[in-house]
């Protein structure tokens, strides 16, 4: 019998996460089917709970139910409990559900593919909302000399340091203070969606810095283009951490990895069409 799996967010038409699963369900011979989930927003409690009733085995959560998500569980990661928000839900036992938040971990295991080891390295994290919180603590794992985070309001990041500083050499800088070259400049925000880009000093990336945009676009991403604009020395955006955290997702339901590569290809691709119709 088919497992059912399916994503719930609001919006959710955009969502690439259906392709994916299925892409992974067919290169690993998971008989599964995956679908997405137009929740209202003021339902999503009633919509998850109908799904796990009528035989679902797991569910990602995007905006903005990823606090709802995290609410609703009965057993969290570690991760899961420091972010505040939960994006892959799967059933235990006695029908409660379990939920993990695999978000960091895609992005750790993308910067590490594209930009080598984090160990050692000097980081800023910009934007202090739940795309970084969720992030802060698998790249504190990884044994990087310092991790900075800056955001528009500053008293947002100092909550974040008062919640994470025990776990890592993490700080809180307000923009102006930022006076040198960092090795990773990591652009939380969805600012540069709307082309409103966080006004950030331009000494804070030379050409020995890596930039990577969480954001992903056909085109280059705003904040990318700033980053080249600076000589930086490679650019990223964020389309291996969607699949990242997709495969971690998988992996966590079905108990395989898949191969990221070839669906980032397709998604590739996929992008391209859409841009050009």
């Amino acid at each position: 019998m088919t497992d059912k799996y399916a994503v719930f967010g609001n919006p959710i038409a955009q969502s690439k996460s259906p392709f994916i699963h299925t892409e992974f369900a067919k290169q690993t011979q998971q008989d599964i089917s995956y679908e997405a989930i137009l929740a209202p927003v003021d339902q999503f409690e009633t919509s998850l709970t109908a799904f796990f009733a009528d035989g679902g085995k797991g569910a990602n959560v995007t905006a903005p139910f990823k606090e709802q998500a995290f609410a609703m569980c009965d057993e969290l990661s570690e991760i899961a409990k420091l972010a505040g928000a939960v994006n892959t839900l799967f059933n235990l036992p006695d029908g409660k559900i379990g939920g993990d938040n695999t978000d960091g971990v895609g992005l750790v295991n993308d910067l590490e593919m594209l930009f080598g080891s984090l160990k050692g390295k000097r980081v800023l994290l910009v934007g202090a909302g739940g795309a970084a919180r969720g992030c802060i603590l698998p790249i504190l794992q990884h044994n990087v000399a310092q991790l900075i985070i800056c955001n528009r309001t500053h008293e947002k990041a100092e909550q974040l340091q008062d919640l994470f500083n025990e776990y890592g050499n993490f700080f809180a800088q307000p923009i102006e203070k930022l006076l040198s070259p960092f090795d990773l400049v990591i652009n939380s925000t969805s600012a540069g969606l709307s082309g409103q880009l966080i006004t950030l000093p331009n000494v804070i990336v030379d050409e020995t810095t890596d930039c990577y945009d969480m954001t992903y676009s056909q085109d280059t991403t705003v904040f990318n283009q700033w980053a080249q604009e600076r000589h930086a020395r490679k650019t990223a955006d964020g389309l291996g951490m969607l699949v990242g955290q997709a495969a971690e997702s998988f992996k966590l339901w079905r108990g395989v990895t898949p191969d990221k590569g070839p669906v980032m290809r397709k998604l590739r691709e996929l992008l391209a069409q859409e841009a050009s119709d």
